[in-house]
């Protein structure tokens, strides 16, 4: 017999413990056991239901030899949108810093075409070359539905300078005591359009950090509505803050002063060559691409574009209402180089010092190449001191190597900021939004055929 025939033998009749240890596997370690796997996993799926960003720190991560990048998030209830009529939270950390920064920081009337004579005969410049490439992940915010954390979103104006394209809002939140900006990629978004809203979010945290470039936050990327957080400016882009210094007893209090310009430029080409030392071109500078906070600090923005030219590989854009700020060889769609943004920062240098006026005001968008070719420029604004002024004719040469360099651009504005006066500039009348955006450009088409 069995040793368990024999254990059965020696149990007498009613000993029900001496029965329970015969069939102990049977009776105790068998539920039990299914009692305990039933427990767990009714545990994880409730930690997976109400805290989902614990159950991510607990999966095992992909190893680093995979290919395809994990981004991980947290979802929002169907058929909800989080944006309207409740708060957003998110669980911080309490660093914000997503980065380790470094110790430094080295009218559509269309027009017939228009041929012009061919540009100087100098050697061509080199084409620009981005060779910026992606090491750099933004961090993930995983979001919780409290709402102490991310709160009182409101939608910002239209006019907000962080907008890039239709298929993204703006939306003004506190994130603990700190003022952001949401970039929410709008239901209607296709998937091109959320790859590159991802892609944006990357190649912002990709450039690092830099004390004159709006800070990237982090973001929420697992599932709609991908978010951007983005630290607010206040003061919004400077165009707009120019055009409240032509006001009167504005609240808060808005002044431009010449030393101001010469400070803030200078951290604007702080920024630009930041960017000039990661090869890449900012194309587009100009005063609403221009963010000021709150301690008037300026950083630049009007980042969108640099991503999308870095991504297809090109150098320049045809859109009408850049072309008061570009420089002749962009216009004439030659190869581009550093000295590019040069030109433009010296008419950025000219709508500063006219409280935001539009550059060439009187030349159309069609007659732009051949104005610059007949070696006229900008006129000197009636209150701008000899220094500004000449900084701004250095600026805007017509051959791109005799165009100031970032480390002679950074010369003259630090002797202009010492010398420069503090008296408020002073501009009469408001400006009209429509003759502006006339004066600019805007609507406009041209075709120019170059030679």
């Amino acid at each position: 017999m069995s040793s368990l025939s024999d254990a059965d033998s020696q149990c007498k009749q009613g000993d029900t413990i001496c029965e329970i240890r015969v069939y102990e596997q049977e009776v105790i370690i068998v539920p039990i056991f299914l009692l305990a796997s039933f427990l767990v996993t009714l545990v994880f799926i409730l930690l997976l239901h109400f805290c989902p960003e614990k159950v991510d720190r607990i999966r095992p991560q992909p190893s680093k030899s995979t290919s395809r990048r994990e981004l991980r998030g947290i979802d929002a209830p169907p058929g909800i949108n989080v944006l309207e009529h409740e708060n957003i939270a998110l669980d911080i950390p309490n660093s914000y810093s997503t980065f380790n920064p470094p110790k430094t920081y080295s009218s559509n009337n269309p027009f017939l075409p228009v041929s012009t004579p061919a540009l100087p005969s100098d050697p061509p410049s080199q084409p620009f070359k981005p060779s910026f490439t992606p090491i750099v992940q933004p961090r993930e915010l995983p979001r919780q539905r409290l709402p102490e954390s991310f709160n009182l979103v409101t939608p910002l104006p239209l006019a907000f300078s962080l907008r890039t394209d239709s298929s993204v809002s703006l939306y003004r939140a506190r994130m603990e005591n700190r003022n952001v900006v949401l970039r929410v990629l709008n239901d209607s978004a296709d998937a091109t359009e959320r790859q590159s809203f991802l892609g944006f979010a990357s190649f912002l945290a990709q450039l690092g950090p830099h004390p004159f470039l709006p800070e990237l936050l982090g973001v929420v990327s697992l599932r709609a509505p991908l978010v951007t957080v983005v630290e607010e400016l206040e003061n919004r882009d400077l165009l707009s803050f120019l055009w409240r210094c032509r006001q009167e007893h504005v609240d808060p209090p808005c002044e431009m002063t010449e030393r101001r310009i010469f400070t803030m430029a200078k951290q604007v080409a702080s920024a630009l060559e930041f960017l000039h030392s990661k090869d890449l071109l900012h194309g587009n500078i100009r005063a609403h691409n221009v963010l000021i906070s709150k301690e008037f600090t300026a950083k630049l923005w009007g980042l969108h574009g640099v991503y999308t030219r870095k991504n297809q590989a090109a150098t320049q854009t045809d859109d009408p209402s850049m072309k008061k700020w570009q420089a002749p060889e962009v216009l004439a769609r030659r190869p581009v180089s550093q000295t590019s943004d040069i030109w433009s920062f010296g008419i950025l240098l000219y709508e500063m010092a006219t409280l935001g006026e539009a550059p060439f005001a009187e030349i159309s968008v069609n007659e732009l190449l051949q104005f610059h070719q007949r070696g006229k420029g900008l006129k000197k604004p009636s209150n701008c001191s000899n220094a500004l002024f000449s900084t701004i004719k250095a600026c805007c040469q017509w051959k791109d190597q005799d165009r100031l360099s970032l480390v002679d651009l950074n010369r003259k504005l630090l002797a202009g900021e010492k010398s420069a006066s503090d008296k408020p500039l002073k501009v009469s009348g408001t400006v009209n939004i429509e003759q502006y955006l006339h004066e600019a450009g805007y609507g406009e088409k041209n075709s120019y055929t170059v030679f």
